[in-house]
């Protein structure tokens, strides 16, 4: 077994490098087990006998599409996948645009023309595969009828301040996209469609991954208006008529989706690494969701019934949790910070410099909301070094600037793009108090 040096498993407590170092083992196990590299070409489909065009989405696209480069070498592939600034990867025979994320730009609409345009005129004989990841539906955006790029970068804004959940931002996305929920599978008929999917999202539902491009989806004609309220004044009359308006749902269709990789896997290969270090890992679910800075209390009084009771795992124990929490944004100018940063700077105040609990919390994608980091560490005197730099933890939470604060104190967990993306990744990491039987 893979323990800590100059520990006993049953009473285990590193100091601050070491917990960092396991924490961070964990994360990059779990990144790791999800690279298309390996993941990807087992879910590939039989050859078609006609041509194969790839067109794809998402901040993975490029990556993933490379992988079907390896994995058919003596294949005839072409087409086009858009991913995010900086996310590029060398691809021979599948072009890669580069686009804005989380707002869309020109180039997500001009991503969007080129890969309908990818998909017109195909046969029975001829396979499309749609490469789908997280992002993809800020990178891949074609406004509907009547509306403009400006319309839906000024919606966009809206949605990332407004607290939805990531279900209910989608079912707005589809229905003010010409490309998103189902339309761009529509486009490629009567062509097999093969979609892969890097799932992002709590509960791995297909529709929701880059707003379902090649995904039948069954709410086209729902009734919005709530979340239409929700969403304010600032939303422009050609958006509010047209989530308001009835839109005839599509003819039903199937899809063939193929998800290459989740949030669960991830989690799956953090908790065996965990185990191979002498801890005990507790799983406690691949689609958390909510505000931010309340799960970040709940996670903190999950950990300290750990500390103080053995419950509902008995330490040296790791809790480890995937999804995607919220930040709802006020009237006032925001600061730096993602749901990660936000996350850990409430479970730390909540923990109050707890000794025995040590966490962190990432983006898999290595970018943390905006944000040129992934996430932080959170250590029990995380709260003392950030008075001691002049932070008020309350204040900053308060102003959603939690990046500032962990950058100031050196806490920032900074990789650059991974090119996967499975949604958030939460370690707790809770050490062996003399009180406790392990």
């Amino acid at each position: 077994m893979e323990r800590m040096a100059g520990t006993d498993v049953g009473n285990f407590v590193p100091g601050n490098e070491e917990a960092r170092g396991v924490l961070l083992k964990l994360f990059h196990a779990a990144v790791a087990s999800v690279d298309p590299l390996k993941m990807l070409a087992g879910h590939l489909p039989g050859r078609p006998r006609g041509r194969c065009v790839v067109v794809g989405a998402g901040k993975s696209a490029a990556l993933m599409a490379r992988a079907v480069e390896m994995a058919w070498p003596d294949v005839d592939l072409t087409g086009v996948v858009v991913t995010r600034y900086g996310h590029a990867v060398p691809t021979e025979r599948i072009e890669v645009m580069e686009a804005a994320h989380p707002v869309p730009d020109a180039a997500s609409e001009a991503a969007g023309r080129r890969i309908l345009d990818a998909v017109s005129g195909l046969g029975t004989d001829d396979l499309v595969l749609a490469l789908v990841s997280g992002g993809g539906s800020s990178l891949m955006a074609l406004p509907a009828d009547g509306l403009t790029l400006e319309d839906k970068r000024t919606t966009n804004h809206l949605l990332l301040a407004s607290g939805l959940g990531i279900g209910d931002m989608n079912r707005i996305r589809r229905r003010l996209s010409a490309i998103k929920g189902g339309r761009l599978a529509a486009a490629a008929g009567p062509a097999r469609v093969v979609t892969l999917v890097m799932s992002d999202v709590p509960g791995d539902d297909p529709s929701a991954v880059a707003s379902g491009p090649t995904v039948f989806d069954p709410d086209a004609g729902g009734d919005l208006s709530s979340l239409v309220e929700r969403l304010g004044p600032g939303l422009p009359e050609n958006v509010r008529r047209r989530l308001l308006e009835h839109v005839p749902a599509m003819p039903a269709f199937a899809s063939d989706i193929r998800m290459i990789a989740t949030p669960g896997m991830a989690l799956a290969s953090a908790a065996e690494v965990a185990r191979r270090c002498g801890l005990t890992p507790l799983v406690l679910g691949d689609a958390l969701e909510g505000e931010a800075r309340e799960a970040g209390i709940l996670m903190a009084g999950i950990a300290r019934s750990v500390v103080r009771h053995g419950t509902p795992v008995a330490a040296p124990a790791v809790l480890l949790s995937g999804g995607e929490t919220t930040v709802t944004i006020g009237d006032d100018a925001p600061g730096r910070g993602g749901r990660n940063t936000e996350f850990l700077l409430s479970l730390a105040n909540a923990l109050g410099g707890d000794a025995h609990i040590h966490a962190l919390s990432a983006d898999t994608d290595g970018i943390d909301g905006s944000e040129d980091a992934a996430g932080a560490v959170v250590t029990p005197d995380t709260l003392e070094r950030a008075r001691a730099a002049g932070h008020d933890p309350n204040s900053v939470l308060r102003r959603h600037d939690s990046y500032t604060l962990f950058e100031s104190i050196g806490d920032l967990v900074v990789t650059g793009p991974t090119l996967v993306n499975v949604n958030d990744f939460r370690a707790i990491l809770i050490t062996s108090p003399p009180n406790i039987p392990s």
